[in-house]
């Protein structure tokens, strides 16, 4: 019997629907919406509630044993401990203090009682679990007794010993950032590009309306015959990768005797809302190529791209591939750092993905003409609430603490803006529909873009505490491609795991090996070398045998290439 509008609906079908509805009116970042869900599953659930319950009516009582103990002023070892990398309740006063360790204990076993019971939600799919599960976390983080300055004892012992000089400095942090309109993470004064960051030596060669190619000077007399290009990510400007010489990749690579060029876009306006994904292949990955091939005088270049810059010389490799013949493909090899080809699952992003969240993000940009880079970093902030968010509050406003200078967060703080067009095409083919996998699904410049066609070496770079471009999930990039496959799995995070210089007694490591097409990322691992410092070191041993002999370094600039400004140009410095 087919259902018509008579047909009674079960409650949780009722619920949902009711929550869809929500979404669509005052919830489009999804939010509200799957935690009705979990709700009204456990309540559609009684049996399973009820043994929920139980159990932590079992674990309510062991915890009030300690309580007992701890107020009645005998020792007593906690009953729930933080995460090992949740540094809140740190300091001492949290443990020696009976009436904070009180606080403290019952914050904890409420926070790690709904986040099991939220991830063991019956009747949900996994994703559905995920996302109540990261949305009641974002809420439980907000009210931590940390945040608040009466239930901080660092914070009223530090007003007591200050006599209040931290709170009013803590006062004068919050107009400064509310002036701001962020969150300072770190001085903006204590950095300038082209002044104490973006410093390696070069020339704007070329520059058209969509990014600069900067070409560095050579610092070796004879350098490799094939020359690298780095295609930067646009959701941030370049100098990620030239912060300072002892942390820049670039002054690295000039000084391992390399011919290095690197692309700087341009900050996106309302008037390039039409600007498209194929616009940045074409005329940005395509002409970075074409200016280092003619400046270089070489047939090939080495490929590096990072992050979505990574992502888009996938995609445009496979157009090459398909565009010319096997011989004037004029990529040598392609170093992916921190990548994403395979969307499935793409980390804690996908809590903000859906087909609402898009459609309203679109709606948005069409307004405007842009997506605001401010947006995207309270994004990624909110991934990592504690210590992106509630760090800088706590110890910026209760503790009145100035934040030390640091380069990473100057750079991250100093955001761009995405084309209209671009973005919206962007998270529709490859995180909703996860299309760049799939042969021939989709069509840039006249070619379809299947990655089998990728014949080239790659070398491919993770990292194992990577929140944006999880490194599982980077792995899969093995499975694509018919070339060679090299494959490191950096320590750190998404920037510190690529921005990993070589230095002594370095506190880093790496594990790094071939990879083949049977390999799962686990299993991948288990039999990965491990070594300690930077895998930089491995890079130049992989990549130096395939840059051809040593010639003589060429001109930075030349007739058809002149000098437009020194480096680091005047794209970066858009705001």
């Amino acid at each position: 019997m087919s259902a018509n509008k008579g047909t009674p609906r079960t409650p949780q079908a009722a619920w949902r629907a009711v929550s869809e509805a929500v979404q669509a009116t005052i919830d489009p970042i999804g939010m509200v919406a799957p935690l009705l869900h979990a709700q009204m599953a456990w309540l559609s659930h009684p049996q399973e509630l009820s043994e929920a319950l139980g159990g932590i009516a079992t674990e309510l009582w062991a915890l009030q044993m300690h309580l007992w103990s701890r107020a009645l002023g005998m020792q007593s070892a906690d009953v729930e401990l933080p995460h090992p990398n949740d540094t809140r309740f740190s300091d001492p006063l949290w443990s020696d203090s009976a009436s904070w360790d009180i606080i403290k204990e019952w914050y904890l076993f409420i926070t790690h009682r709904m986040q099991c019971m939220l991830y063991e939600t019956p009747g949900l799919s996994s994703l559905e679990r995920r996302r109540a599960a990261f949305w009641w976390r974002k809420w439980l983080n907000a009210v931590a007794p940390t945040n608040f300055l009466l239930t901080n004892p660092v914070a009223l012992k530090l007003a007591l010993e200050t006599r209040g000089e931290s709170l009013l400095k803590g006062l004068n942090n919050f107009i400064a950032d509310f002036q701001a309109g962020d969150i300072q993470m770190t001085r903006p004064d204590d950095f300038a590009v082209g002044g104490n960051l973006a410093t390696t030596p070069g020339k704007v060669v070329f520059r058209n309306y969509l990014l600069e190619v900067i070409h560095y000077t050579p610092t070796q007399g004879n350098i490799h015959e094939t020359p690298i290009v780095i295609i930067t990510p646009w959701i941030n400007k370049f100098y990620v990768l030239d912060l300072d010489a002892k942390k820049s990749m670039v002054r690295f690579l000039v000084d391992q005797g390399f011919d290095v060029y690197i692309t700087s876009w341009k900050n996106p306006t309302a008037d390039m809302r039409e600007v498209s994904f194929e616009d940045y292949l074409v005329d940005g990955i395509g002409q970075i190529v074409e200016a280092a091939r003619g400046l270089s005088g070489a047939a090939k270049v080495h490929a590096v791209g990072y992050c979505i810059g990574g992502a888009a010389l996938t995609a445009w490799l496979a157009w090459a591939n398909a565009h010319y013949t096997p011989a004037d493909v004029p990529v040598a090899t392609m170093t992916l750092l921190a990548t994403l080809v395979d969307y499935h699952k793409p980390g804690d992003i996908e809590v903000f993905l859906s087909e609402g969240t898009v459609r309203w993000l679109e709606n948005s940009m069409a307004e405007k003409g842009y997506l605001d880079g401010k947006e995207m970093a309270a994004a990624f902030r909110l991934l990592r609430s504690n210590s992106l968010i509630w760090h800088y509050v706590v110890h910026g406003y209760l503790y009145g603490e100035t934040p030390p200078p640091f380069d990473v967060l100057y750079w991250n703080m100093d955001a761009t803006r995405m084309p209209a067009a671009m973005h919206g095409w962007y998270l529709r083919n490859f995180y909703l529909e996860n299309r760049l996998i799939q042969p021939d699904a989709i069509t840039l410049a006249g070619e379809k873009i299947d990655l089998g066609r990728i014949v080239q070496p790659l070398y491919a770079v993770s990292a194992e505490d990577d929140h944006i471009a999880p490194w599982r999930q980077a792995f899969c990039i093995n499975n694509f491609v018919a070339g060679t496959r090299r494959f490191v799995l950096s320590s750190s995070g998404h920037i510190l795991g690529i921005v990993n210089p070589v230095v002594r007694h370095s506190r880093r490591e790496y594990r790094v090996a071939s990879a083949e097409r049977h390999d799962t990322a686990d299993t991948w691992r288990e039999r990965a070398g491990r070594h300690q410092g930077s895998w930089w070191q491995d890079w130049m041993s992989w990549l130096k045998p395939r840059s051809g002999r040593m010639v003589a370094a060429p001109p930075v600039v030349t007739a058809q290439y002149p000098a437009l400004a020194e480096a680091p140009g005047v794209y970066v410095l858009e705001r």
